[in-house]
């Protein structure tokens, strides 16, 4: 962007504020047991705490007409509206081109035909009385309502924030740009869980910071109503400060924005649907040789090892993609097929946050070569968003079926029911697939995501992540593990995810142990007894 294009965004003008001030934006609410208990809609006490509201703001603008000496006006003001070096900057006071902001600020207040001109926003007092002390002709102090998020970055992906259509006001990502319109009148009560959520954000910036990742994030979601409890990642953004931000990209939310080869914690997936056709049983066995060959590929085991004769749940346990090839082989192509898109992959959630990807699937729902179905029995040459994995994953937590995720409890006058998406499998496999999930976590490669006294189930993923307009892979990984617990009455299923991790090979010394650091901070934040 060039700098003009940067002071005229900045200084682009208000006349939708007297339209919007008649349409003053709801607030919206968090879930925390701490705060203090806050009347709903439906006459009930919510312990809720305050995510985003509206605020008084002072702004500066000028009458044109009304200016004799325009060189005064910008000699006086830029120094007071845009310091070029301030560590205590606003919103509107960031490093800058000086003799650009003259010239942009020049030419906006000589235009004489313009009965109103904005020149900044979200100015604070001691600003303000430098201004009025100045006692310039033209220009004034008017005060206008603004969006203001006192929590600052917590849970900006999930809130997104309010900018700018054109001339208007408009909510954009997230729940402010889902629920843009009804937010104007009325009030969001939140299924996120402001203790889980902040702890949740702090573990994320841990672990991307301990293994040097490029990027981290997780969502916990409770699988029998598909509520959200937190959601995060570990590249955040103040809302009350978005037009500061460089990087667009930081924008997009981990979770319901972006996809990923998932790899290993696809497996269970493939092994859910065998069992659920009676393909297999968790005890069937096959002979791992190390490798498969699948017409002119050849398939091997992470580390290229062998491992002989071998159950089912072993090859969950051991994470084996010759298990997983041979697990997809007898289900058959057409059933592989038929039961990813039951688990909803290749189709959105329905989450309600603005912008949320598809994923995709086009390797096993638009062709049929075997290779293809080979990989995709391991979560690889396919696509996912982190959301839609979750989803689909909580089937195993809920009998069998998946609820709609979503953020939102209390809109208006309604309450969001929990809804029924899917039934992908039967309440029999559920139990059986979540028992092996159960013996990863016991006596698999995912020992580290273990809770003391309690049990999960889960799976760890290491996935290789696609060159970039290039064919193969690169040496770059993805870190994840997915799981629920308590494992035999699930409260939760959790989903972390580690962008290329430094230091370390397999998401067993990664994401595994990280999971278990969520899971715990949960399971005593409940107040769930240990069963064993």
């Amino acid at each position: 962007m060039t700098k003009g294009g940067y002071y005229a965004a900045l200084w682009r003008g208000e006349q939708s504020q007297y339209t919007d001030a008649a349409r003053e934006r709801g607030n919206i609410f968090f879930e925390d047991r701490f705060s203090e208990l806050t009347t709903s809609r439906f006459g009930g006490a919510n312990n809720t705490r305050l995510v985003a509201t509206n605020k008084e703001w002072s702004f500066v603008y000028a009458v044109p007409k009304e200016i004799k000496d325009s060189d005064e006006i910008v000699t006086q003001l830029v120094p007071l509206l845009f310091k070029e070096e301030s560590a205590q900057a606003t919103s509107s006071q960031r490093e800058f081109n000086v003799q650009n902001a003259k010239d942009e600020l020049r030419e906006r207040i000589q235009n004489r035909q313009d009965p109103y001109e904005p020149l900044a926003h979200r100015i604070d007092s001691e600003i303000v009385q430098k201004i009025k002390a100045l006692n310039l002709e033209g220009i004034y102090i008017g005060e206008e309502k603004l969006r203001y998020y006192p929590e600052k970055s917590l849970a900006s992906h999930t809130l997104g924030f309010v900018g700018y259509e054109g001339e208007r006001r408009a909510g954009q990502y997230g729940v402010e740009g889902f629920y843009d319109e009804a937010l104007y009148g009325d009030d969001l009560f939140l299924s996120l869980d402001y203790n889980i959520q902040f702890m949740l954000e702090k573990k994320l910036q841990n672990a991307k910071d301990q293994f040097d990742a490029d990027g981290a994030s997780g969502v916990v979601v409770n699988p029998k109503t598909g509520e959200i409890i937190a959601l995060a990642s570990a590249d955040s953004f103040d809302p009350n400060m978005y037009s500061e931000v460089k990087n667009i990209d930081v924008f997009l939310n981990g979770i319901t924005q972006k996809m990923f080869e998932p790899g290993s914690i696809f497996k269970p997936f493939t092994m859910a649907a065998a069992l659920d056709t009676g393909a297999v049983s968790p005890a069937t066995q096959y002979e791992d040789v190390g490798l498969v060959v699948v017409g002119d590929h050849t398939i091997r085991n992470a580390g290229e090892k062998t491992y002989g004769v071998q159950s089912m749940t072993n090859v969950l346990e051991l994470s084996l993609n010759t298990g997983a090839v041979f697990a997809e082989k007898k289900l058959g192509h057409e059933k592989f097929r038929e039961y990813a898109q039951r688990f909803g992959f290749g189709e959105r959630t329905g989450v309600d946050l603005q912008g949320e990807v598809a994923g995709d699937m086009k390797n096993v729902f638009q062709k049929f070569r075997d290779v293809n179905f080979a990989t995709a029995s391991f979560g690889q040459g396919i696509a996912v968003s982190p959301i839609q994995l979750t989803s689909a994953f909580s089937a195993f937590a809920n009998g069998g079926q998946i609820m709609k995720p979503h953020v939102v409890k209390e809109i208006g006058n309604r309450r969001v029911a929990p809804e029924i998406i899917g039934t992908p499998i039967s309440p029999k496999t559920a139990g059986q697939i979540t028992s092996m999930l159960v013996s990863v976590v016991e006596n698999g490669h995912a020992k580290r995501a273990k809770v003391k006294g309690y049990k999960i189930a889960g799976k760890t993923g290491t996935a290789q992540v696609v060159q970039e307009g290039r064919k193969g892979y690169s040496d770059k990984t993805i870190h994840s593990f997915i799981g629920f617990a308590p494992a035999y009455n699930p409260r939760f299923v959790a989903l972390v995810k580690l962008d290329n991790p430094k230091g370390v090979n397999f998401a067993e010394s990664s994401a595994a142990p990280l999971f278990s650091e969520i899971a715990e901070y949960i399971l005593h934040y409940y107040e769930i007894p240990p069963s064993d």
